[in-house]
């Protein structure tokens, strides 16, 4: 299973490499803030791009 772990994030790249830090320097409990920052970044690109913007903007 961790041989999975290993080729996975070497597959993820930059992703998979901070993965690693994080895991390393056991600073796991970053993650999970890590990825609400990152979603809500998606969320607001999509906002500005996309038709779906109005669906969006009820979520804030």
């Amino acid at each position: 299973m961790a041989q999975f772990f290993k080729n996975m994030t070497n597959n993820l790249g930059i992703v998979g490499e901070f993965l690693r830090f994080l895991w390393a320097r056991k600073l796991w409990w970053l993650i999970p803030m890590v990825v609400v920052l990152l979603v809500f970044g998606f969320l607001l690109i999509f906002a500005s791009a996309s038709g779906i913007a109005p669906f969006i903007y009820t979520l804030f």
